[in-house]
This record gives C-alpha cells, structure tokens and sequence, in this order.
C-alpha cells in the first residue's frame, strides 16, 4: 500500500482563535506555525510514509512544507472536511496514494513511536483506524483504506461519527487509543501541555510562561483592535457612540428587541449584604423565607394570561447558610437547597403553564447549573465588578462572600462549562473606575471565547434607593453610562446582545438605543422590577414610540436567543426543547399573537408607525422583476412594523399591474382516496397507519364506486376540476393512478383532473419501472390534465432530511416537474412553512422555483401553506413550531409576489388556513387568487383546522367584493369558464353523504379491473 500523510492548515492569522482570550493574534499564529513544524519533524522520521502533503490556503504554512519536502496542495474550498476530501482526491488521482492518514497540525505532544503504532496496526490488519482525542469527542487521527475512504465529518463528536461510518461499511474495531496523539491545543487550559514538551520541540518554547496564559487576561493583554487606552481617556462620547452603533447595525440590524416576562422573586433572603441593595433586605422573624409553588404559579399563570413568554425567578444567594427560617421553610417544602427548591418550581411554571424559566440563582458551580438545566431555557449572574477593590472594608461589597470577583467568574466559567444560554453584566456607578469596567468587559470576552455561552450582557446604571447604605451616594453618570454601553459594544464579541434597562434610563431611554444596545431586556405588563421597585417599566406602546424614534421597530423575544435557539441540542436541555420551540418564531424570536393557521384566534395588530428599514427599502427600489438574492429575501422576511406594510404595499402594486382589479378562484372537488401511507412524513396529520391510528383515527381506502359517484357528484354541482391526491398506499402501483384516471373520465369526461403530487408520480413510475417521462406520458393519455405542485414542503434538503426523511428529495421533486411541463402538463407550485424552517430555507425555496419556471415556465401559480400544527405528529412530540406569526404568513404570500414578479403572475391564499380574515389581508397583500371551493377538505382539518369543508361561489364572491374586488371564477389553468358551469356551481345543492371504505388489507379495490 501507498500511505500518504495528510495534514490540514488553516491561514495562520486565524488560528485558534478559542485561544484569544489569553494570546494575541500574533502568538497564536506564532504557536500554529511551530506545532506544524513540530509535525512534520516527527512525519520526516517515519519509514514506509510514501508522502507528507499539506492542503492550505496559507503561503507561510506552505513555504514550512516546501522547506520540509512535504507537498501543498491549494485549498479552494470553504472548510475543514471539504478541504480534505480536495487533498484526498488529488492524492489518489494524482500521485497513487491508496491509504490516507490525516493528522491535524495542532498536537505538540506527538511523538515518532505512536505513531510508528498506527501504521504497524495497519500494515498487520489493513484496515482502517481511528484516534480520539482525549474526550473521545474529536477525531485526531484517521487512516483510511481504499475500500474504506468515508467522508471526512471532522468537527464536534466526529470520532463517533467516522467509527459509525466506518461500521456501517464493515464490522470491525477501529479504534486506535494513542497517548502523546490524545491532547491537542484548543482551550486556555490546554496551554499547560506545553511545559511539558522536550526541550527540542519549537512548540515549547514559542510562548513563554504558558502556564500563566491559562488566566483571564489583564488590561495589558488586550489583543483586539481596540486601542483600550485611548478609550479609557476619550472624552469624544458621540463619536464613540457613532461607532457601536455602527458595529450594532451590521449584527443586529434593524430591530430592538425585548422579552416579556413575569418577575418571580422566590425568595429575597440572601446571605450576602450589598451596601445598594433593596431586593434582600434582613429575614425578620416571622417573615416568609420563599414564595410557595401555589404563589409561584398564580404569577406564572398570570403572566401566560398577559402574553408573557418568560419567567424571571429572582432570588437571594444561599439564605439557607444564613437563616434558620430558610433552612426551617426548605424542610418543609421537601428539600435541603434552594436550588433543589428551584428546580422544584421551574419544573412546576414549565410543564403547567409552559412558560420558559429564567434562572437567576447566583454563584453555582458546574454540576448545580446542571441540575437546573432541564428546568430553564436560559440563566443569567450579573458579574456586576471585577475590582477586588469594591470587597474591601468600605466597598460595597464588603462582607459579601459570594460578590468576590473570583468567586463570580468561576460560576461564569461554571454555567459556560454547563453550556448554559447566559445573561450577565456590569452595575456601573457604584465606585468602580473605567479600568475596571474595562477589566470586567475583557473578562467576560475571555470566558465567552472560551465557551460560547454568553448570549447577552445588561450595563446597568446604579441608583441610589432609600434604606441602603449607599442611599447618599450619586446615581450613576449618564454620560459613563453611554461610554460603558459603546466600548461593551467595541470590545465583547459581535454575536453577544447588549441590554440596558429601560425603567432605569435617565433620559426617555432613546440615549441607550444612540450608544449602542439592541435590546430592553425583560419587561412586565403585570409585575413590579423587584429590583428597582421605584422605577415602573415603561408601557410597551411606549416604549415602541421610543424605539422607533431611533428608526427601529420594537420585537418580542424569548428568554434564550435565536443563535442558542438554532443550536438546541448543544444548549438546551431535551426536556425544554418543546417548550421554546412552541414559544418561537421561524427566526427564533417571541410567536406574537395567539393566532396559528386554521384557527379562529384574532390576528394581532402589526404598528404601521416609525420607519422602513434602509435595506428593505433599497429592495423595493429595485425595478419590478429584479432577480433577488438569499439575503435580499431574508431581509424581506425580517419586515416588522412599517417595513412589515411597505413589502405588503409594494406586493399589491405588482399583482395590480399583473392581475388588476380580479380576484380568482376556482370550482373544485378535493378527492383523497386514501389516507393510507408507508411514509412517515413527520408533520402530517392526515395519513394513517397503525402507528398512529390512536392519533388520527380510522385508516380509509376508498373503492370504485364511492370515488366515481363523487366524480360525478362533483360535476354535477358545478365544478370544472377535481383534485386528486392520497397517502402512498402499499398495495398502490402506477397502474392504480392510471385506473383512477379512467374512472375519473368515465364519471364525467369533460371535468379536468387536477391530480397527483410529485411524490405519487415517483412512486407510480417506480412501481411500473418506468421513467418519469414514460410514466407521466401514460397518465396524460389517460386523462391527467395537470398536477398540485404539492409534496415540496421546503424545498432544502436540510429541512425535507428533518420533515420527511424517506420522502423524494429536493433534486427529485424538481425531476418530476422537469418531466411534466416537458410535456405541457402544467403544475402548481406549494411551500408549506413554518414548523422547523427558518427564512433562509424560504429564500433558497423561492429561488429553486423562480430559476425552474425561468426554464420551463409550467407552473400556474404559487400558493403557500402555512403549516397548520395542532394535530400533527412532530408538533405533538415537540419537534416542531405551532406554525408561521401572522406576520410571517401575510409575508410569505407579499414577498412570494415581489420575487415572482414577471415569473409566475398567481399567487393563491389558503381560506382554509388562513381564514377568511387572514385570505383578505393575503388579497391586499400581493394575492390574486382565493383557490378552490373544494367541497371536501381533509388533509388541513386533520392538522387541527377549524374552518368549513366548502367555501361556496357565493362565499367567496362576498368576501372577494367585500374588499372592493372583482371575483372572476376561473378554470384551473386560468381560462373562462361557462356560464352553465357558473350557474350549477351557484345552485348546488348539499353534498351527499361520504362513504370511506375501511382499509382491511393490501388487496384494494384499486386493483380490481376498471
């Protein structure tokens, strides 16, 4: 065998950056390029290593590999595993390696006789072996053979995945446990490998003292663009402000957000003794130690009544090491720690009410946030100071155990190490000197590089409050208030929010939108600021007004933010998960409103006042049919309050110049013929089967004459199409739609057929061994007259993988209607929305259809179908949303027209989950088209809708007039319909009883000739 080395570099000016928060740019690139040295030293020193090549886009690292005689191959991809398989291939096609070895760069420690293991291993067994890191997490090493070359899936738990790859290939032990290949260099603490090198390794001896480098960084150490001097003397406040702002649009642009919550003080007994503070004075005798989960869920319940989303616990630190009532109260209740109590009670607001629990419990360590963690969606500690100065005599924090800097940053570390979502912050004005706010900031930069964990940082201003020691003491400055909130923003990480309360602003609060936040933090409608109890939130029409007075529109969110959201399995426990996600929106902030598709809950209101977003307005002043990109689409889609109703007015000036006065429908009969299915499409609540009969009711699979006596019943009442679609049935083959067909056309030859998903074509065709153009061909001649452009779901991958695992793919459901507008069959277009998707996958939707119809232009319309959740299965396990926000609805339908326009001129709304409200705004909103009478309705009802069967002509006519339009009843294909047709569907009579015939077994009546 040919064994070639391979060794993957990133560009050194961005190496290790998790180490950033203790080495500079410099000496991180300056410790890479020593460990690659390192690592081709030990590579030069094995026998029977064909090669050594290096894929980079670094000239320093390939220069190093040059001058060590190691091959470079330029990398031209955008990642890690990408990278590799482009060194892998040129590899095999290009110099005959046969195995590969891929080793990263990054372990010091590796020594010449571990290696010389991997490959006496191999040579013995030849086969392919794995090295874990030292948490059997990572992958760092990988020899591939070539009946076993695996895609590379480096990255978090990829030692897991490459062995299971391998498995599923050939059973065997692949396994290879290395010491001196066990520890690479990624966290501040792995730096103490270092001092235990031989003295010969460069990587040794790149850095001195690491060992200290382990700290948190000093003023000193700062390695960020920053000039912290500079800022410490700045005395040029506006322009300071002019930059946060600056670095705050470009990461959160547009809106500032805020959480409304319910403040749950569970116990204001603390045994520290803050010189400011009001929350936790002395336990008198007699008084109540806790709140009792009764209290704690009448606040709860409260809350959920008024909107809230969060539930704000507030408590004092460890009043059980002070108080004998504490500890007298915790018995009682059942338990020996508040936290355990804590636990307790979140777990009770969680599952009655379905609240998300925000923790704040104070200084824990690691296995205690733990315990908490499946009861909070998010927690927070206010670091407030890192000046030991502030402990001493004097200070406000003397004699306050659990305020020591030391012991605060261990318990930041602490809930990083928990991955918990985490809110802390500084209290500024209470002695502190701009140093040391400096000081506080950088150290919560240090452990946020280290953990990822802090998702927003509140600067709160001190104010004086009577009864404390400090009652005398000057409020905070205004103006150090807003230098502290510009130089968090220039200093902490781009993804970390920046809050500052409202109630406590000294001007209107606009003052803090000029210095750089993005957020208010949580807010009330139906409780105090414990905290602060003189100073009352301001009212949300209020503060809405002051936001939009800084040219932003005003957003709910939930207690955990959208990038912790979006990364759930990492951050929040699986026992919250179904919590958050029904409280969320497809960007991961707050569901506004209590209306979901198909119901009869009132739509919300959405603020017409303040400003468009610039860059939706740069959008809309593209000239009409411009093609937009992703991102042109997401920010579309990111429309809130005024820019909510420019997309919404400029969508309906391009369906007026299309479409005109009209409003479009059609007479039509839904026909399911089974609900029977082998497909286990998560968010469907129509197929059944015996694993989910309970669920969904009785299995249907309807015989002959039922199908053609409601054919014909259909024709009889007037419509001019019926719909054909069911479950992938196990005894259906191609020939069952076929005979479908005929029995259509004998019922009633003149009435269009409207029938088939794409998925019902793959099937068909499959069964009959034919091609799509084959297959499709027959049912044309058989009398298919167009197809719903139903089974597309999203059309992502990523989604479709979550949604519908075993369901056609994106590339297929584009195959199938590749093949039917090639033969003049025209089809619908759908996207069903708003369960696990987010507005990138309604972009990359949208383009997929815009770039087909350019090509083939056969798809009549467009009609979106918001996801109707309340009986479908993945909603009921908790996987799912409960559904798009009307707003995100009434956006689908405005933007669908605005990136369609030229493309597809129809744009249809679902009555059946909208709603008849809902169906009028989507008609001012870009829609020209109200669908179908149906007369039968199955598939949204069992989803959990709640509108009608059938919306009659002379419904629709009302509602279309009722909104000033014209209604023009149409074909399926847009073409005129008779006035006969029109005047039996206006004088139908009622429906007759449905018949499903049950299913008993594969053998249906389908199969019987026809």
């Amino acid at each position: 065998m040919t064994i070639w080395a391979l060794i993957p570099v990133k560009q050194f000016d961005n190496a290790k950056t998790r180490l950033a928060s203790v080495l500079s740019q410099q000496e991180r690139a300056g410790l890479a390029k020593a460990m690659l040295q390192d690592t081709l030293n030990v590579l030069g020193q094995i026998d029977g290593l064909a090669g050594i090549a290096l894929v980079t886009k670094d000239r320093q690292a390939a220069e190093l590999a040059e001058a060590s005689n190691a091959l470079v191959i330029t990398d031209t991809t955008d990642n890690l595993n990408s990278a590799l398989e482009l060194g892998r291939t040129s590899l095999i096609e290009k110099h005959g390696a046969t195995s590969i070895l891929v080793l990263p760069a990054d372990i010091p420690g590796l020594t010449k006789t571990d290696l010389a293991k991997i490959f006496e291993t191999h040579q013995e067994t030849a086969t392919s072996l794995v090295v874990p890191a030292h948490d059997r997490d990572g992958t760092n090493a990988l020899l591939t053979t070539p009946s076993q070359h695996i895609a590379y899936d480096f990255g978090h738990n990829s030692f897991t995945r490459h062995v299971a790859a391998l498995r599923a290939l050939t059973e065997g032990k692949y396994e290879q446990k290395l010491t001196s290949l066990a520890n690479d260099i990624d966290l501040p603490d792995d730096l103490e490998q270092l001092n235990q090198l031989p003295a010969d390794r460069l990587s040794a001896s790149v850095l001195s003292h690491a060992k200290e480098r382990t700290a948190a960084p000093s003023l000193a150490d700062y390695d960020g663009d920053e000039d912290l001097q500079a800022l410490l003397e700045t005395q040029d406040i506006q322009s300071l402000m002019q930059r946060a702002r600056d670095l705050r649009d470009a990461n959160f642009p547009a809106i500032i957000t805020y959480s409304p919550k319910v403040f749950i003080p569970l116990t204001k007994a603390c045994r520290d003794v803050c010189h400011y503070c009001t929350f936790a004075p002395p336990l008198r005798p007699g008084e109540k130690a806790y709140l009792s989960p009764d209290e704690v869920l009448e606040l709860a319940r409260a809350g959920k009544k008024a909107g809230c989303y969060e539930a704000l616990f507030t408590l004092g630190e460890k009043p059980e090491l002070r108080y004998r009532a504490a500890r007298e109260a915790l018995a009682e209740f059942g338990f020996e720690t508040t936290v355990d109590y804590l636990a307790h009670v979140a777990r009770l607001v969680r599952d009655e009410t379905g609240m998300l629990p925000h923790l704040n419990p104070g200084t824990l360590a690691t296995e205690e946030f733990e315990k908490l963690k499946p009861y909070a969606a998010s927690m927070g500690m206010m670091l407030e100071t890192t000046s030991k100065r502030l402990s001493k005599r004097g200070g406000p924090h003397f004699g306050s155990p659990d305020k020591l800097p030391e012991v605060r940053l261990a318990a930041l570390d602490a809930a990083g190490k928990a991955r918990i979502p985490f809110t802390t912050g500084l209290l500024i004005g209470i002695g502190e000197t701009r140093a040391e706010r400096l000081d506080t900031l950088l150290k919560i930069r240090a452990s946020h590089a280290k953990y990822g964990h802090v998702q927003e940082v509140i600067i709160q201003n001190f104010l004086p409050k009577p009864g404390t020691k400090m009652h005398a003491f000057p409020p905070a400055d205004p103006i150090e208030h807003q230098w502290t909130i510009a130089v968090a923003r220039l200093l902490l990480q781009d993804d970390i929010s920046l809050q500052a309360p409202p109630n406590l602003a000294a001007g209107t609060g606009a003052e803090l939108i000029e210095a750089g936040i993005n957020d208010w933090g949580g807010v009330s409608p139906i409780t105090i600021d414990h905290v602060n109890p003189e100073a009352p939130w301001p009212s949300l029409d209020r503060l809405a007004a002051i936001t939009e007075s800084q040219n932003k529109s005003l957003a709910p969110r939930l207690t955990i933010y959208p990038k912790y959201l979006q990364g759930a399995d990492r951050w929040l426990h699986k026992d919250m998960r179904k919590h958050v996600l029904r409280a969320s929106d497809a960007s991961g902030l707050a569901f506004e409103g209590n209306w979901v598709p198909g119901s009869l809950e009132a739509p919300p209101t959405i603020r017409t006042t303040g400003e468009v977003d610039p860059r939706i307005s740069e959008i809309l002043s593209l000239p009409a049919g411009s093609p937009l990109s992703e991102d042109q689409l997401v920010t579309l889609f990111s429309a809130r309050g005024a820019s909510f109703h420019a997309v919404c007015k400029h969508a309906d000036k391009l369906r007026r110049q299309v479409n005109g006065n009209t409003v479009h429908f059609v007479v039509t009969r839904n026909i399911n013929y089974t609900n029977v299915c082998t497909y286990g499409c998560t968010f469907c609540a129509f197929s059944k089967g015996k694993k989910h009969e309970r669920l969904r009711g009785p299995a249907y699979d309807l015989d002959m004459p039922e199908f053609s006596r409601r054919v014909a019943e259909a024709w009889d009442r007037g419509a001019t199409e019926i719909c054909l679609q069911g479950g992938i049935h196990p005894g259906y083959t191609g020939q069952t739609y076929l005979k479908l067909l005929k029995a259509a056309k004998r019922a009633a030859p003149d009435i269009h057929i409207h029938a088939f998903s794409p998925l019902e074509i793959w099937q068909g065709a499959k069964t009959l061994d034919l091609s799509l153009t084959g297959y499709l061909s027959r049912l044309k001649e058989a009398g298919l007259s167009s197809l719903p452009g139903t089974a597309a779901e999203i059309l992502d991958d990523e989604i479709r993988n979550i949604i519908a695992p075993d369901k056609i793919n994106t590339d297929q459901w584009f195959q199938v209607m590749q093949a039917a507008h090639s033969l003049g069959l025209k089809s619908t277009a759908t996207i069903m929305y708003g369960h696990v998707d987010q507005p990138k996958h309604w972009a990359r939707h949208l383009l997929r259809l815009r770039d087909h119809q350019l090509n083939y232009r056969g798809f009549t319309e467009f009609v979106p179908l918001p996801f109707v959740a309340l009986e479908a299965p993945i909603y009921l396990r908790g996987k799912s949303r409960k559904g798009p926000t009307w707003r995100e609805a009434i956006l689908m339908h405005a933007i669908a027209r605005i990136a369609f326009h030229g493309v597809i001129d129809h744009v249809q709304t679902s009555w059946v989950k909208m709603g008849p409200e809902g169906a009028s705004l989507c008609l001012n909103s870009g829609a020209d088209d109200l669908g179908g009478t149906l007369m039968n309705e199955s598939i949204t009802r069992a989803a959990g809708a709640v509108h009608g069967q059938e919306f009659a002509p002379w419904q629709m006519k009302d509602l279309i007039r009722s909104i000033g339009r014209t209604p023009l009843q149409r074909s399926t294909l847009y073409g005129d319909v008779s006035q006969e047709r029109q005047n039996r569907a206006m004088q139908a009579a009622p429906l007759d009883e449905l018949i499903n015939t049950p299913f008993v077994s594969l053998k249906t009546h389908h199969h019987q000739d026809a």
